[in-house]
């Protein structure tokens, strides 16, 4: 009940947390082969080095064939291949477009439209390891097509200027083509401005906590057997006390024991995890909102486990049923793949596990700083659940007449 879901987080962890980082923060590796003769080739590798997304290697010893090698050998994870004609093709191309340009404004002698049609655009050659995702390979694609655009629009200025006469193109409008960017400006939501960016410790120190708490199914349902099989509910039964003082003293027990697991692999994830170069686990300000999430993630938890133990007739069957329910709980509630990731009809289907309630109380103050009114909803769904399951229980007890 401690020690395996401490290996699990540290392990899943360090996993997911590789994989947020060549999407967050790992720079991809680039290889750019250039034989360009002319010098738009190097203005293009300037300027992807300047998005500081890639970790440029340049090898312009290597022929076409030889690439897709460098890219088997794992050296580079995706590779740009520059043809020795790109710039004049690309200066050919803008300056029979800028002539057309001119034409059709009446400024300058008509242009032969086949001469344009004939002419063969530059080509660049893009290669990419099969193990990267198409989405991400089209991401890069759109970059470099983006920096393609401004070392396009640049010549085509150059050549229009030059049709009309001038020598060079005003430093001002070329810095303004270049630098002709629509701002976007990220704003991650929040109910005030201190939200945290999520990270895999974020989403696996709170789902796998949650996983450890519902999973002493396996402990507290077979004790629940046992003592049914071994007749200790009768012997009990003839004691001068309520019985259901009895069962609270149990779940009290194993409470204290979930309370203990949250304070175990929280401690880890805020003390260990930044030892060991993991991001750290950021806890809520809403003090309050965390404890009564723990306690009543811990009694939902509990519950579950008596309701299992109160209707399986033997250990095996308890122990059985309750880790397998556990598990496909734990699949569908998002602790194994987070719930954004998933389908629309998964994530519908999600909600039927009690594990996903509890977790989307964690998210809720941990990712999105919740306040009261944002955590009623998961706090009112594991109540229910809770007590369905304590009516289940009790009613079973007393139809076995055991109390």
């Amino acid at each position: 009940m401690f020690l395996m879901p401490l290996i699990l987080v540290f392990i899943i962890t360090i996993i997911q947390d590789s994989a947020f980082k060549i999407i967050n923060e790992n720079k991809i590796s680039l290889l750019i082969v250039n034989h360009d003769s002319g010098s738009e080739g190097n203005k293009l590798k300037d300027m992807l080095d300047q998005t500081r997304m890639f970790n440029l290697i340049e090898n312009n010893n290597i022929d076409f064939s030889e690439v897709k090698k460098e890219i088997s050998k794992e050296n580079a994870m995706v590779a740009l291949y520059i043809e020795n004609s790109f710039s004049e093709k690309l200066n050919s191309k803008t300056i029979i477009l800028s002539k057309l340009v001119m034409a059709n404004i009446g400024m300058n002698d008509s242009v032969n439209k086949k001469e344009l049609i004939s002419l063969l655009p530059p080509t660049i050659f893009f290669f990419n390891d099969p193990v990267l995702q198409d989405n991400y390979c089209y991401s890069i694609l759109n970059l470099i097509h983006s920096n393609l655009s401004i070392i396009e629009n640049t010549k085509m200025l150059e050549g229009l200027y030059s049709e009309m006469g001038y020598d060079s193109v005003p430093q001002n409008i070329k810095e303004s083509i270049i630098n002709n960017k629509i701002p976007i400006k990220r704003i991650i939501t929040s109910v005030d401005d201190n939200c945290k960016i999520p990270n895999s410790t974020q989403h696996n120190v709170p789902a796998w906590t949650i996983f450890a708490m519902f999973f002493m199914v396996v402990s507290l349902g077979s004790n629940i057997v046992k003592e049914k099989l071994s007749g200790s509910f009768i012997r009990l039964k003839t004691m001068p006390t309520n019985f259901a003082l009895i069962l609270f003293s149990k779940q009290i027990v194993y409470l204290f024991v979930a309370i203990m697991q949250v304070i175990l692999i929280f401690s880890i994830g805020i003390y260990i995890f930044p030892l060991i170069k993991l991001p750290e686990l950021t806890i809520s300000s809403n003090t309050l909102g965390t404890f009564i999430i723990v306690i009543i993630s811990g009694i939902a938890a509990v519950s579950y486990a008596l309701m299992v133990g109160s209707i399986s007739k033997t250990q095996e069957q308890s122990n059985g049923f309750g880790a397998i329910s556990i598990i496909i709980f734990a699949a569908l509630g998002g602790v194994w793949v987070p719930i954004f990731v998933m389908p629309e009809y998964m994530k519908q289907i999600s909600k039927l596990s009690p594990l996903h309630w509890c977790i989307d109380g964690f998210y809720t103050l941990f990712l999105r700083d919740g306040n009261w009114l944002m955590l009623y909803k998961p706090i009112l769904i594991l109540l229910v659940f809770s007590l369905s399951c304590q009516i289940i229980t009790y009613l079973k007890l007393k139809y076995d007449k055991l109390i």
